[in-house]
């Protein structure tokens, strides 16, 4: 892949004060709340370009391009002097257990999606959410959410770069609501640029997050005359970095007018060995019963096992196992091997699909399916959900394995949306690529 440095646009501390205070989540994860305590964070937030809470399409790109041009002109926004790559570095912990991601941000030439291309989706996306991006870059021309690229070096060239020039201060150094610690740094010396440009030209990238953004900028660079349009603003990290945590992402089903739980384990039976986790009234019950379907979906998986973990409205937690792995031959039989093993898939197919009716028409609507991100409290949320009758069902996922993520896109195919959820997000206005 064909990289090169750029000099980014950042929030200026002598102008805005804490530009820790200025960046945000990615626009898709914000939701009305925190999009609210962003705004009220700072008045240079850069959630008023990304997710702004204008009803108007025409004013929201109108207004994001005018707070642009404004930060620009009045020094909030100020670019670098000088060329660089930026070394990205964010301290987390998972399970008890301290991580430490190491990425690289440079601008890359856009190619078209492989293979044979050195670009690889891993799952679908939805037009909806790609019209919105392209508006928003066709205002602006700009770049500022990263798209998230996942490459493989065993040597670790850019990652012992990036930790030689994390022993400086950083130009960014902030920590989120989630206790992630994000620290920036410029790496500008011409023997450490040159050394990661060339390491990346025989290179297969794997967009891990960031789809949207990565189609958007295909197709802004086919209609725009600017030459800058071919590259756009990408962050990489090494398949071989330690503190690549891949988590599950949870389904909650909603809003189906013959839903019966009854009818759905009957159903399950064809396909899967279903183990029930029932409880009385005590909560420590209902805690151990849903820490024994975990245990069970964990371990399942472990071996390799298709495993799921359910909970529906009669209060009682199930574990399905799927019995056969040939069940997804009949189930999806144009998709390679590495696709129907994966346990998105099978949940998809022989479950959602064949016993709920959420196929892939449905599921474009959004009116059934409600995706839940692996965070702390997700699943003990979910259970909730169905307890109150505002959802159907919850189903638990195990989380995708990395070398299923590689097979699957070496096969040229996408995984169902929401497959993954790389952890922890990447933030936007870290960098700002102004074409």
């Amino acid at each position: 892949m064909e990289i090169k440095p750029f000099r980014a646009f950042r929030f200026d501390p002598a102008v805005v004060g804490n530009a820790g205070d200025c960046i945000a989540p990615p626009y898709d994860v914000i939701g009305p709340e925190q999009q609210r305590q962003l705004y009220r964070k700072s008045p240079y937030n850069i959630v008023r370009i990304t997710k702004p809470n204008e009803t108007s399409a025409d004013s929201r790109y109108t207004r994001a391009a005018g707070y642009l041009s404004d930060w620009i002109d009045s020094g909030v926004l100020k670019q670098d002097a000088a060329e660089g790559i930026y070394g990205y570095v964010q301290d987390f912990e998972v399970g008890g257990s301290q991580y430490q991601r190491l990425t690289f941000i440079a601008l890359a030439r856009l190619e078209e999606f492989g293979p044979p291309g050195p670009v690889r989706p891993h799952e679908q996306t939805l037009s909806k959410a790609m019209l919105d991006r392209l508006n928003l870059k066709r205002a602006t021309a700009a770049d500022f959410g990263l798209v998230f690229m996942l490459y493989e070096d065993k040597k670790g060239i850019a990652d012992g770069i990036i930790q030689s020039a994390s022993a400086s201060p950083a130009i960014l150094d902030c920590t989120d609501e989630q206790d992630v610690r994000h620290r920036l740094f410029a790496i500008t010396a011409k023997k450490d640029v040159d050394a990661i440009v060339r390491m990346m030209r025989d290179k297969n990238c794997i967009i891990a997050d960031g789809h949207h953004r990565y189609t958007t900028g295909l197709t802004y660079s086919k209609e725009s005359p600017n030459p800058a349009a071919k590259y756009q603003m990408l962050a990489f990290t090494n398949m071989s970095d330690e503190g690549l945590i891949v988590l599950a992402t949870h389904r909650l089903v909603a809003n189906l007018q013959d839903f019966n739980m009854g009818r759905l384990l009957a159903g399950l039976g064809r396909n899967f060995q279903v183990t029930e986790f029932a409880f009385g009234k005590a909560r420590q019950a209902k805690a151990d019963a849903k820490q024994e379907m975990l245990a069970r979906m964990r371990a399942e998986h472990d071996k390799d096992k298709k495993a799921f973990g359910i909970y529906g409205p009669n209060s009682v937690f199930y574990a399905a196992v799927l019995k056969d792995a040939r069940a997804m031959n009949a189930a999806a039989p144009n998709m390679s091997a590495a696709y129907r093993s994966l346990d998105v898939a099978v949940l998809h197919k022989l479950i959602l699909d064949e016993l709920l009716g959420i196929d892939e028409e449905v599921l474009a609507r959004g009116e059934n399916l409600e995706y839940v991100k692996d965070a702390p409290t997700a699943i003990d949320d979910s259970i909730a959900q169905v307890d109150a009758g505002l959802k159907q069902a919850a189903f638990f996922m195990n989380p995708i394995k990395m070398q299923q993520l590689i097979e699957v896109t070496d096969a040229g195919e996408r995984m169902p949306q929401k497959s993954t959820y790389f952890y922890p997000k990447m933030f936007t206005g870290v960098t700002i690529n102004k074409l």
